[in-house]
């Protein structure tokens, strides 16, 4: 079956979309140009999908390579029947094919190799194909006694032609298919504590100590717990195994194998059958099925992660706000620094509020100092050390002094990261690596988007597990959701850094920096048609990047819209049917809807030679030009006092922001110092299997108090 058919019966999509994506993917169009602007061609196929098509084309393709690899091996060892190439050419994993060739990879010295060199294949062989063997077996191990090959005794021809059953059982694919199967389902994990590391240290192997002694089938184990026990046992403090029906699994590989009912040589074949078992099979397929569900759980995992990740880059702007951000801390003070309502830096310094130094007051005059001059509007705190200290600080400023200002506590993870990188060193040449993170936390409220794209998405904070995952699946999947992200809000090509456009569809790291170049040295771009002398961009990457390149207030006002280039004839065409200009489109978008609407989408795409979901696209573009879409997404929460942990009793209504999401829960930043667990058994009145399903990063929901430990600084939440 080719490539194309198996994609769509997977998948259950039409092979002429299959067909028009690929070739798509193979002209280099990038995913969110081809769901924003092929859609006739795809038949409306979206950004998921897509990728979905993406991720099964290369596996395949891997397989169709690796097949023919195989039975090229195999071929040229004379080996190759019509039937084992019938097996190969019918696999659909690559598991499969690596158990059929097992028995023709070429090895290393082993066992049964060593034996083969001796001689003793043919004894094997005699052994295996003789069950009803009645004569004198001592007289023919006798034969093989050869002292120049080592063989010096009956037992040493005995062992010997053993070694070599025992990797020929070993090498049998439906035996490993039927051990990893029975692993796989019918099998239980366990972990248990190492105790030479848990006297080393004592206190760190208390984080897994729900693992000491733990046990559960393997089909109801979570994905977090192998994260969790893979990670205990790399540290030393764990250590897993599996706990199956050994003496069963030993018999049906026995029937399978040998497939006799009574034989002369059952005893040593039984025998041999428990050595290739313990020895060679068990441990090679514990390793599989171990990697198989490591494998499950960082796909998880990195989907989790994922997920959180794009709730948090499209919360929405803050703009038109002059904000000034705090980097909390203590020995080394507390960072502070204004932007204007660009992200513009203006002005910062360093305060020392808090232990050991103590200058409270000094601190709150340099505050209400740039609070005045600046106008500020909202005050931006880390999350971090000395956060909620910080937090009483400027709540206390506000209500002391009447300020018409509010604050946010926001997530700073990444702003170290952000503060010793190049981009920052460029961004700001003339400060301390100390005194940039300040201005990323502000600019964070400003636009979360533009700020976030600076940093590794790794260093976010919005996962779990994330350092003991597949870093490079990790790191593929991140960056498809930057991309996706940023396209999908699009960007402002007058005002984006580089690092933000590098992630534009079709522009690469040396084309972002050449537009900044141009722009720097020519000024403003007033067209789209500019981006065109940009040195690089030819005609297939103005294709794919153009329409997600915005310009406001330019010469065409469709520049400052979604609608690509190829479509302006037809944009403006419509647009003379209704008889408005392209520089009413803000006052007069709805006419056009209107228009449309009496008429039919049909008969006007028809008209205008376009499919019906570019038409679709055009009218949302002329009804709603410019519009950024994170608008719908509901605002941070703006406090102006503050809530200690004391505060909370026992069924307490409170508005709170999810910080993150994770298979057994979230965590509810509900104002006070320590975030709030929401477990997913207290998300809703029915029974959730994903709590994704029912919240996202930076959603705002309304909880309730379940359960306060002052002592542990522990918060316990419900939704019901």
């Amino acid at each position: 079956m080719e490539i194309t058919s198996q994609i769509a019966k997977v998948l259950n999509i039409n092979s002429n979309q299959i067909n028009e994506v690929l070739k798509l993917f193979s002209e280099e169009a990038t995913i969110p140009f081809i769901a924003r602007y092929r859609k006739e061609r795809t038949g409306g196929l979206d950004e998921d999908q897509l990728r979905e098509i993406e991720t099964l084309n290369n596996y395949l393709t891997l397989l169709a390579e690796r097949k023919e690899t195989v039975l090229k091996s195999i071929e040229e060892q004379g080996k190759l029947t019509d039937e084992l190439k019938e097996k190969i050419l019918a696999a659909d994993k690559l598991q499969e094919v690596e158990d059929l060739y097992l028995p023709y990879k070429p090895k290393r010295k082993t066992r049964g190799t060593i034996a083969k060199a001796k001689g003793l294949e043919p004894l094997a062989n005699f052994i295996i194909s003789n069950p009803n063997f009645k004569g004198d077996f001592e007289s023919i191990l006798k034969e093989y006694i050869n002292k120049e090959k080592e063989v010096l005794t009956i037992d040493d021809a005995l062992n010997g032609a053993k070694d070599i059953i025992a990797e020929m059982i070993s090498d049998n694919a439906e035996v490993r298919k039927i051990v990893r199967e029975s692993l796989q389902t019918d099998s239980n994990i366990c972990s248990t504590k190492t105790n030479k590391k848990a006297e080393e240290n004592s206190k760190k192997t208390d984080v897994y100590e729900i693992y000491h002694d733990f046990q559960i089938e393997i089909t109801r184990i979570k994905p977090y717990q192998i994260l969790a026990i893979n990670r205990g046992e790399r540290e030393g403090f764990l250590k897993a195994s599996f706990q199956f029906e050994k003496e069963s699994l030993l018999g049906r590989i026995y029937n399978e194998h040998f497939n006799v009912k009574k034989t002369f040589f059952e005893e040593i074949l039984r025998e041999t059958v428990s050595d290739s078992f313990g020895r060679l099979i068990q441990p090679s397929i514990e390793r599989e099925v171990r990697s198989y569900l490591t494998e499950i759980a960082d796909d998880h995992a990195v989907t989790i992660f994922a997920s959180n990740l794009k709730q948090l880059l499209l919360q929405p702007p803050m703009f038109n706000k002059i904000i000034m951000g705090i980097d909390p801390g203590y020995v080394s003070g507390s960072k502070v620094a204004v932007i204007d309502k660009t992200g513009k830096y203006l002005e910062g310094q360093t305060i020392y509020p808090h232990p050991p130094q103590n200058k409270k007051e000094d601190a709150k005059k340099i505050i209400i100092k740039f609070i005045e001059k600046y106008k500020v509007e909202l005050v931006a705190i880390g999350n971090g050390t000395a956060s909620r200290e910080t937090e009483l600080l400027i709540a206390d400023l506000i209500k002391e002094n009447n300020l018409k200002c509010h604050y946010l506590i926001v997530n700073e993870a990444g702003a170290s990261v952000y503060s010793a990188s190049p981009i920052a060193k460029q961004e700001f040449p003339d400060l301390e690596a100390s005194q940039r993170g300040n201005i990323s936390i502000a600019r964070r409220v400003l636009d979360p988007l533009a700020e976030l794209v600076k940093i590794d998405p790794k260093s976010i904070g919005v996962g779990l597990y994330q350092h003991d995952v597949d870093q490079k699946l990790l790191s593929k999947n991140l960056d498809d959701v930057v991309m996706s992200c940023v396209n999908y809000v699009g960007v402002d090509i007058n005002t984006a850094s580089s690092s933000l456009l590098t992630y534009v569809s079709g522009l690469s790291k040396r084309i972002a920096n050449n537009i900044v170049k141009y722009r720097e040295a020519n000024g403003r771009f007033s067209d789209r048609n500019q981006i065109k002398d940009v040195s690089g961009v030819g005609e297939k990457l103005f294709e794919q990047a153009a329409g997600f390149l915005k310009i406001t207030s330019g010469e065409n006002p469709l520049d400052s819209t979604f609608i690509h280039p190829e479509s302006y004839e037809a944009t403006e065409r419509l647009l003379e049917m209704v008889e408005i200009s392209t520089t009413a489109i803000n006052e007069k978008g709805l006419l056009v809807k209107q228009f449309i609407e009496k008429r039919g989408v049909e008969k006007i795409a028809n008209l205008l030679n376009i499919g019906v979901p570019t038409l679709e696209d055009i009218i949302e573009n002329i009804v709603k030009p410019g519009r950024d879409p994170r608008e719908d997404m509901p605002k941070p929460i703006l406090r102006s006092d503050v809530l200690k942990i004391e505060d909370l009793e026992i069924g307490m209504t409170l508005k709170g922001t999810v910080r993150n999401v994770v298979d057994f829960g979230a965590f509810v930043d509900i104002g006070v110092k320590q975030d709030g667990l929401l477990h997913i058994s207290e998300m809703a009145n029915k029974f959730v299997k994903n709590p994704s399903e029912i919240v996202s990063v930076g959603d705002i929901i309304e909880v309730k108090i379940k359960s306060v430990d002052v002592q542990k600084h522990r918060i316990a939440l419900s939704m019901k």
